[in-house]
C-alpha cells in the first residue's frame, strides 16, 4: 500500500475546470491522441503521463470533459480488467515465480498473502461497481506454495 504522504508540499490539481490558456489542443485532437496512444499498447495511466510530458496536456478531463478511461471505453479500447488490479496480479505472479525457486523464503510467502488479499479486496470493490463481472475470480496460490 502507498505510504501516507506527510505535509502539504505535494502537488495538487488546479481548482478551475477550464483548460489552461497555454494549452492549444482542441478536444478532437486530444481524443485522437488518446486513441493513438492506446492502440500503441499504452495503459491509461501511461497515456496520461505521455500527454503531460510530451504534449503539455495537463488534464484530459478539463479539455475534453471526459477522462482517459471514458474515452477508451467509448472507442472499445478499455482494458478488460482495471489497470491497478492487473498490476497486482502481475506482482503476485512475480512473487510466485520467486517462491518456486526459493521454497523457504517465508518473508515472500507473507508478501504473497498480503498481495493476494489486496487483489481479493479490490476485485470485490470492482464487482460491486459493476466493472468486473460477478463471476470473476482470482485463484489463490498461497495454500499450494506453503
Amino acid at each position: 500500500m502507498p505510504k501516507k504522504e506527510k505535509g502539504r508540499s505535494h502537488s495538487t490539481r488546479p481548482v478551475g475546470k477550464r483548460p489552461p490558456s497555454w494549452c492549444k489542443y482542441t478536444p478532437e485532437e486530444v481524443i485522437a491522441l488518446v486513441i493513438k496512444l492506446a492502440r500503441e499498447g499504452n495503459p491509461p495511466s501511461k497515456i496520461g503521463i505521455i500527454l503531460r510530458d510530451q504534449y503539455g496536456i495537463p488534464l484530459v478531463k478539463s479539455i475534453v470533459g471526459k477522462g482517459i478511461l471514458e474515452i477508451l471505453r467509448e472507442n472499445g479500447l478499455a482494458p478488460k480488467i482495471p489497470e491497478d488490479l492487473e498490476n497486482l496480479i502481475r506482482k503476485a505472479m512475480r512473487i510466485i515465480a520467486h517462491l518456486e525457486k526459493h521454497k523457504k523464503d517465508t518473508h515472500n510467502k507473507r508478501a504473497l498473502q498480503l498481495v493476494e488479499s489486496r487483489i481479493h479486496r479490490l476485485a470485490e470493490y470492482y464487482k460491486e461497481r459493476g466493472i468486473l463481472p460477478p463471476n470473476w475470480e482470482y485463484k489463490t496460490v498461497v495454500a499450494s506454495i506453503s
